[in-house]
């Protein structure tokens, strides 16, 4: 008896999902990207957007997201109409310093005004110095405060 219910719901349930595919719309076209309608006042060079991206990952792929991340929002606003700053602390802090393997990256964004800045608690607990930063990454004693503080200041803070 338990089989036959078991066999019926199954088959009753693969009957609804076969109706429900038959009743389903058939795209003729591709999605396209909505309009994405902007917050007043609309970001400018008086109004930039002030957004600021967490770093707290070691991991290659994570790393490179945030600093994708950053530029790809540079290119969305239009360098004039974005700030942008990367806050890293804990592992993050691995990307900042003249070994990292984004080394080159780093410096190459740092040209085009992306600001990065530094936890010097963290630099305290392993061992590392301001002088191990990439020329041009700035410090603070705190990274997770200066989130608090930027925020408070009205800046978008975002933990990709």
């Amino acid at each position: 008896m338990t089989k036959k219910i078991a066999r019926r719901r199954v088959t009753g349930g693969l009957v609804a999902v076969a109706a429900l595919m038959l009743a389903a719309p058939v795209p003729l076209a591709p999605a396209q990207a909505a309009e994405l309608e902007f917050a007043d006042p609309p970001p400018g060079f008086d109004t930039p957007r002030k957004i600021m991206l967490q770093l707290t990952s070691d991991d290659e792929k994570t790393v490179n997201n945030v600093l994708w991340n950053a530029i790809n929002l540079q290119k969305f606003y239009g360098f004039d109409n974005v700030q942008l700053a990367i806050v890293a602390y804990g592992d993050g802090m691995k990307a900042l310093y003249k070994d990292s393997p984004v080394a080159e990256r780093i410096e190459n964004q740092l040209k085009f005004n992306i600001e990065y800045i530094g936890c010097k608690n963290t630099m305290d607990t392993t061992d590392r110095a301001p002088d191990d930063l990439i020329e041009g990454v700035e410090w603070v004693q705190a990274g997770i405060a200066a989130i608090v503080e930027r925020q408070l200041d009205g800046w978008v803070y975002i933990a990709p």
